[in-house]
């Protein structure tokens, strides 16, 4: 029997609808209420023999609003393609009056509890990927950088990072860092402000050159800094495209080949098999 307890029903119609073929699941219990993450497993899935490469969607918003849908059209891809698609809700200011360093902590409570589950839900806890965009890609840099020191959980480090117009600069001359709960907070957690590491994951980066929110040098610098130490960090720019344009309902064509590189990337890694049927898209 699975121990872990499932979530209450999803009250809003409409996520309720696009969350309708998600398992849902409490990965971690907050002051603020519960968290919850919907998985989306592979066709035939079996928890008790499958062990499958899993990827960890936190959606962006600015660490405003919960927004766990946005990654729902990427879930459903890369379920087909064999792995376990995991969207996340974390604290944010509208539902649970959350801050910039809640959201961290929960990528590090997350990313440990898929690990320490890791049997029961049928992942493969060296195979765990995480994606996200503009503020949860800054919750998982925070989880990947500073990873917490109770050496009771696992390691939150994951095996990958996919990330879309990430927020890499939280410095005072950054983004967002008046959300923090000092400047100095924002500034101490900065991803960019704690590099360079060594040993740290793979990591690709999608950015609009024409982003009006999280300028587009943010993350050149910040990848210059990953690599210092020998790491992979592979950024792709997007010309005239804003700080949406890989979302399923803002471009087609933008969706469509962000989706095709985050592919081809875990294909490269090893994470995941080859597409057969990616020659005849081309």
């Amino acid at each position: 029997m699975n121990v872990i307890p499932k979530s209450p029903m999803i009250g809003e119609a409409r996520n309720k609808e696009l969350l309708s073929a998600a398992t849902t699941y409490i990965y971690n219990q907050t002051e603020h209420g519960d968290l919850l993450a919907h998985f989306f497993f592979p066709p035939n899935f079996n928890y008790e023999t499958d062990r499958c490469p899993a990827i960890v969607f936190f959606h962006g918003g600015l660490w405003d609003i919960s927004a766990a849908t946005q990654f729902i059209p990427h879930c459903h891809h890369f379920a087909s393609r064999g792995m376990v698609a995991i969207t996340v809700e974390y604290r944010n200011k509208a539902v649970f009056n959350g801050s910039p360093e809640d959201a961290i902590m929960d990528a590090k409570a997350a990313l440990s509890f898929f690990k320490l589950h890791a049997d029961q839900l049928g992942l493969d806890a060296e195979r765990i990927v995480a994606a996200g965009a503009s503020a949860g890609a800054n919750a998982i840099l925070g989880a990947t950088l500073h990873p917490h020191t109770n050496e009771e959980l696992p390691n939150p480090k994951p095996a990958a990072l996919v990330l879309f117009c990430p927020i890499t600069d939280t410095s005072p001359r950054g983004v967002g860092n008046g959300l923090f709960s000092t400047p100095k907070i924002g500034k101490a957690l900065s991803p960019g402000k704690n590099l360079p590491q060594k040993a740290l994951p793979p990591c690709i980066i999608f950015h609009g050159e024409a982003d009006r929110v999280v300028p587009y040098e943010q993350s050149v610098k910040f990848a210059k800094r990953y690599r210092r130490k020998r790491n992979k960090c592979e950024v792709m720019e997007f010309r005239n495209a804003g700080h949406t344009f890989f979302n399923f309902n803002s471009d087609e064509r933008n969706y469509n080949l962000t989706l095709r590189a985050a592919d081809h990337f875990l294909v490269d890694l090893g994470i995941i098999e080859p597409d057969p049927f990616a020659n005849l898209l081309d």
